[in-house]
């Protein structure tokens, strides 16, 4: 029996909806605009864009942006790239919130964290567009809720290789997914392992983060120009 047995006592048979945040733009823009001023030349690549696209049922939950030929499908690791229950390797993880203000937190962070390494010294502001949804979840979940008092790993915001392994015993056992808290606030978050038990996706709003690389503010905006939350990203780290 694992050691972490003892985390899996609890379970929930959830039925509500969950948040979900990944980036997205205001308006629409014309991806070919760049290659020909001819709308006729325009239209053409847009039919063969999609023509090559590939095909999906449920493209808010399976394709979370697609910009051109990039193709992101949250359950399938493309790029190796490590979640706090995924190590990137063979599976991967579709992650929402069950309140919006937590998955705002979640994203500033990882969204800043890349800012910071790639502009550290720009002093300027730099803008980043989200597209929030809403979506249905049917599942039983492995309830992690107040969990982390016994296991403080579960929460680390450095070190993922505790919550990875879980992910994969989780994973390997065919759960559906878990609910826990965030690690960027006090709200929880559900990691969901398998797309069946999502449906009905509904757009929620859109947002607008902006950050200025050498001061430590983040502003988020629901409405172009009014600010809805304000916070400092190192109260995240």
């Amino acid at each position: 029996m694992p050691v972490y047995a003892d985390l899996l006592e609890d379970a929930v048979d959830f039925h509500d909806d969950l948040v979900r945040n990944i980036k997205g733009i205001r308006t629409s823009r014309n991806l070919f605009d760049d290659l020909s001023d001819d709308r006729d030349d325009q239209m053409v690549a847009v039919a063969a864009e999609s023509a090559d696209r590939l095909p999906s049922d449920a493209p808010l939950l399976t394709r979370p942006f697609d910009y051109g030929a990039v193709i992101t499908y949250p359950f399938e690791a493309l790029n190796n790239q490590g979640t706090r229950f995924s190590d990137g390797l063979d599976y991967g993880v579709w992650y929402g919130s069950l309140d919006l203000e937590t998955g705002v937190y979640e994203t500033v962070h990882h969204w800043h964290e890349f800012i910071a390494d790639s502009y550290p010294r720009e002093d300027r502001e730099i803008t980043g567009e989200r597209r929030v949804f809403h979506a249905r979840c049917d599942a039983i979940l492995i309830d992690l809720r107040g969990k982390e008092r016994r296991q403080r790993r579960l929460l680390d915001r450095r070190d993922y290789r505790y919550p990875q392994q879980l992910g994969r015993y989780l994973k390997e056992q065919n759960q559906n997914g878990l609910l826990v808290r965030s690690a960027r606030s006090r709200g929880t978050n559900a990691d969901l392992f398998t797309p069946g038990v999502l449906s009905r996706v509904r757009d929620l709003c859109l947002l607008t983060y902006r950050v200025n690389p050498a001061r430590d503010l983040v502003r988020v905006e629901r409405r172009p120009g009014r600010k809805w939350l304000e916070f400092r990203p190192s109260s995240l780290r």
